[in-house]
């Protein structure tokens, strides 16, 4: 059975930092991009980052870049996002998902995945 299931969420005060796991199951790990994306209330779903199933290249929306850094360890079958300089605008449920390798690294389209969304709020 294939599982994504992310972590590491919660709540974190403004100009604080987060680091999301996604740890995947049932799945050839390597063989897939994982994507991270986001969505508010009220808001469409953002795409926030790609990495590269066995190379490790990563892509970045420009909501993400310079504060997100998007990692994985593929011996732990987890992919990582560390999330700096929050402010209250990155409140919203973050997911990760998985598209196969051939079908190349998007911030969008089609994967064929999808973990379940964990909340991360930014307050004071």
């Amino acid at each position: 059975q294939v599982q994504l299931v992310e972590s590491g969420g919660g709540l974190v005060q403004p100009g604080g930092s987060l680091r999301l796991s996604c740890a995947a199951s049932g799945i050839a790990f390597e063989s897939y991009h994982i994507g991270w994306f986001r969505q508010a209330p009220g808001r469409e779903r953002e795409g926030i980052s790609c990495i590269n199933g066995r190379l490790g290249l990563t892509r970045y929306s420009d909501l993400a870049k310079g504060r997100f850094t998007v990692s994985r360890d593929n011996a732990k079958n987890t992919v990582y996002l560390q999330m700096n300089s929050l402010t209250p605008e990155d409140t919203a449920v973050y997911f990760c998902a998985a598209r196969a390798r051939t079908f190349g690294c998007a911030l969008g389209g089609v994967y064929d995945y999808w973990g379940p969304g964990i909340q991360v709020t930014v307050s004071s």
